[in-house]
Order: C-alpha cells, then structure tokens, then sequence
C-alpha cells in the first residue's frame, strides 16, 4: 500500500498530538477561578496558588524540554512521542483525584514533565519528514494545533465543567490522547527512508534535497550540551525563545483571571470570548510558516526567510501592545476591542514562533536537532518562570504593568534572533 503526501499524514497528527497538549494544560487556568474555593484558597490568595501550580508546571516543563529532547535522538519519534502523550494523558486524568493545592502541585509537575516532550518531538519528526523548504509550513500547521487547542479548550471545558464537574472534566479529557496513540502507531510507522508506505517520488523530495547534509548527519557525533552551548546559535535559540514565550505564556495562563477582574465574566463568557484571541494565533500560525516557506521556494535563504518573518512577527506584536496599554481604560467597557488586540498580538507571536523552533534544524544535523529544540524549550520556561511570579504584584491594582512587560520583551526578542544567530545555515 503507497499513500501520496504521506508527510501531511504525519504533521497532522502532530497538530492533533498538540490539540490534545493545549486542551490539558488549559484546563487549570479556564477551571482554576470557579474552583479554587474547593481547596481552601481565599479570594485574596487565589493568584498567588494559581503561580504557585504554574510554577510546578513549568518547572516540570523545562526539565522534561531538555531530557526528552535527547530521548527523542535517542528513540525515535514514534516511540518517543508515544511515551509523551500517554504519560501526559494519565498525569491529567489524575488532577481529578486532587485533594489539596499540595497534590494538584504533584499532579501539574507530572503533567509539565511529559507534555514537554510535544515540542522537541515535532521539531525532530519536522525535519525527518520535510524539506528545508517546507519545514516551516510544518512548524506552522503543528504551531496552529496549539491555537486550536486554546480555541477549543475553553468552550469544551466550560461545558464539560457545567455538565459534569471539574473532577470529570480532567478524566474525559485525558482519555484523548489515549486515543491518539492508535493512528499515531499504525501510520508512522518509520522514518521516510523506511516507510513502506511512502511513494517513491514523496521520498527523493524529502531525502535527495539535503542528500548532503544527510551524509553529515551520519558521519557527525552527536554533540553534548555543554558542547552544544559552545555555538552562536544555540545561544541566539535559546535567548530569543527566553524573552518571547513569556509572552504567550502570559495569555495563556492569566487571560481567563483577567476576563474575570476585569469584566466580571463567568465560566460561560469564558467559554464565549476565550477561543477569539486563539483563533488569531491559529491564523498567524499558519501565515508565518507559509510566508518563510514561500520565500525560500523563491530562492531566499532560509534562515534570512525565517528571520524576516520572526521580524513581521514582532512588528505586529509590539504594535497590538501598545494600544492595549494605550487604550486599557477604554478596553474595560469594551471586552470584543481586547480580544481583538490580544488577538493580534497572539497571531504575530505565532506568526514568528514557528520560525525560531524550525531554526534548530536549519543549524544543526538530525541527531542533535532534537536536543537543541529541548534545550531551547528549557530557556522558554526560565523566562516564563520570572514573568508568572511577577504577575500577581504587578496585576493588584492595574493590568497595564502586565501589557508593559509583554511589550518590552517583543524587541529583546528581534535583538537576539537578528544578531546572535548566523545569517545562513549552518549544519553542526
């Protein structure tokens, strides 16, 4: 049996893989204002909890970048990604089990460790099964899974939540990676070069376009971290992805409580306007990957593609902040213009994200492009880690210190994709 486009088969189950990733780890921040009283949180502390779960989470998620980045290299992304998702699908389902904010702490970490392993994963299978020219298309498709996740999550739980309680929630909706894993096994079943199922023609366009650097990629080691931290371009990765995830970080786990202070919405409005921003993203997702990718079709330089897109990226970001900042007191009696900026912004973060994740395997072989992603992954949740402890100081009397922050970090971001990286592919 041969199936023409087999490569497409692929990135949409990884796109789904990341569905299924955003709808878990949303649930917390959606759930967490209607429920917090369960645990014993009082209104003036439920900020302080909901840092503290985030805290666990990311921490979680930045050791689990770095370590399944290398057991992606080491087993493969079928296995790898298989392991990922059922241990994140057990670790959700156990939140209904949650007794005190202690246990929902374990639970986060748990969840945190083996959702982490999503992104290095889809970077690695990315460029196993697609051309330098069409890598960040496929960022893009598997990027707008994270935005559709976040679109989808907050209608679904909301009604999940209205029917069932939040203790079912968790368990319904850690049953879908479960079921992810069947078509997962069966389709990918190897690599391009192994595929049975692969047409001829779909496997000399993927493989013969970089024939030489596969040869490298055979002859080279595979590099350490400390080794991999000798390089320019790991140092600009890691750099740009620690100033500019905050930024989505920031929406995804504080819009809800926003919504709430702000607009006084219940879980319902929540459910309503939630997915709008994220809908954005999904759009800017795709734009961005198919931009970069267009370019070099048209004979660009792919890493001069990609910049130039990271660059629109930011353009667009740093000008949706500054009218929310300028605008805020207006915004309060008018939550469709907020969701439309924070849309905005959210659609030029995704617009120039996939770009900085397809940079590890534009600078780096097969065996370590994983790692790199892993590691890049890891410096993402340090930064994200100093702006959620921030948010609960400076949110007690205003959310502009909150767009201020997201908008400073927009064009240390630039700074460091724009002169810390290489300007052409480097194969290491």
């Amino acid at each position: 049996m041969k199936i023409k486009g087999l490569r497409w088969y692929i990135i949409a189950l990884i796109a789904l893989a990341t569905v299924i990733n955003y709808i878990d780890r949303s649930a917390i921040n959606i759930l967490w204002p209607y429920i917090y009283k369960d645990f014993g949180i009082t209104d003036e502390d439920n900020k302080n909890a909901l840092a503290l779960i985030t805290t666990f989470f990311m921490i979680a998620y930045a050791l689990g970048q770095t370590f399944t980045g290398k057991m992606m290299d080491a087993l493969g992304t079928r296995l790898g990604m298989t392991i990922s998702i059922l241990s994140w699908s057990v670790s959700i389902a156990l939140h209904a089990f949650a007794r005190t904010l202690f246990s929902f702490n374990i639970f986060r970490f748990m969840l945190g460790f083996s959702e982490a392993g999503n992104w290095p994963g889809a970077t690695k299978s990315n460029a196993e099964w697609f051309p330098v020219k069409e890598r960040a298309i496929a960022q893009g498709i598997f990027g707008a899974g994270a935005a559709m996740g976040s679109v989808i999550s907050a209608p679904i739980i909301a009604l999940l939540y209205i029917a069932f309680g939040w203790k079912t929630t968790f368990v319904l909706i850690g049953a879908l990676g479960l079921i992810w894993v069947i078509p997962w096994w069966f389709i990918n079943k190897a690599t391009p070069d192994k595929h049975s199922w692969i047409t001829e023609k779909e496997r000399v366009y993927i493989l013969d376009e970089d024939s030489n650097a596969a040869a490298a990629t055979d002859l080279a080691p595979v590099l350490t971290w400390k080794e991999l931290l000798k390089f320019r371009n790991t140092w600009g990765i890691l750099m740009g992805r620690f100033f500019i995830d905050p930024v989505w970080w920031l929406f995804v786990t504080w819009l809800p409580t926003f919504l709430k202070e702000q607009f006084m919405f219940d879980i319902k409005q929540i459910g309503a306007f939630t997915w709008l921003p994220y809908l954005f993203a999904a759009v800017g997702s795709l734009m961005g990957g198919y931009y970069s990718s267009w370019r070099i079709k048209r004979g660009v330089n792919a890493v001069k593609a990609r910049k130039d897109a990271i660059a629109i990226g930011c353009a667009i970001m740093i000008s949706a902040l500054i009218a929310i900042v300028y605008f805020l007191a207006t915004l309060k009696e008018n939550p469709t213009l907020a969701m439309l900026l924070i849309g905005a912004t959210l659609f030029g973060f995704q617009f120039l994200i996939g770009n900085i994740q397809t940079l590890p395997s534009d600078y780096f072989h097969g065996k370590n492009v994983g790692t790199v992603a892993g590691m890049g992954g890891t410096a993402a949740v340090a930064g994200t880690l100093l702006t959620t402890w921030a948010v609960p100081i400076i949110t007690k009397t205003s959310y502009e210190s909150f767009f201020v922050l997201a908008a400073v970090l927009v064009p240390i971001t630039w700074i460091c994709i724009k002169y810390i990286t290489s300007k052409k592919i480097i194969i290491s």
